[in-house]
């Protein structure tokens, strides 16, 4: 028989900027800078062409360096035995916390008024949770995990 779920949430980083949309503005980067370059060569400024293409190509970079750190997300499973948290990037999944649900404990740390962490503690062990959630959307899942936290242990200890 499975473990009864109590939590099986996915965090993944908002997704500003669709494929589409990175084309388009690639697009008008490119349209703009020919535009650029047609004017420098009527007025007779050949050396600046090549650094309009290391501005696309720059742009280039960033946006797929933001789309690739996209495809990251983290999943928190909570289950009467254990507390287990795998993140995965776009090679593949990778485990990098498990605990026993009865010695694991939620903390959000909230330093500052902006900011705030998820960390669930086992003895000196930590792991940082949700840090793809704005801090409002983080207050509310430690208190889901809490919760959830409290109904596995009730079902273990029932």
């Amino acid at each position: 028989m499975a473990d009864a779920l109590y939590m099986d949430a996915v965090i993944r980083p908002n997704r500003s900027l669709s494929r589409a949309g990175m084309a388009m503005v690639l697009g008008v980067a490119i349209a703009f800078n020919l535009m650029v370059a047609a004017f420098l060569l009527v007025v007779g400024a050949p050396p600046v062409l090549p650094f309009l293409g290391l501005d696309v190509l720059a742009l280039w970079l960033a946006l797929r360096a933001s789309n690739r750190a996209l495809s990251r997300s983290e999943r928190v499973r909570v289950t009467a035995e254990a507390i287990t948290v795998s993140r995965e990037d776009e090679k593949g999944a990778k485990v990098v916390w498990t605990s026993p649900t009865a010695f694991t404990r939620v903390d959000l740390d909230q330093p500052g008024e902006h900011e705030s962490r998820v960390r669930l503690f086992m003895s000196r062990r930590r792991v940082t949770l949700a840090r793809a959630l704005s801090p409002d959307e983080r207050t509310a899942f430690a208190r889901a995990l809490e919760a959830a936290i409290r109904a596995a242990r009730a079902e273990r200890y029932a």
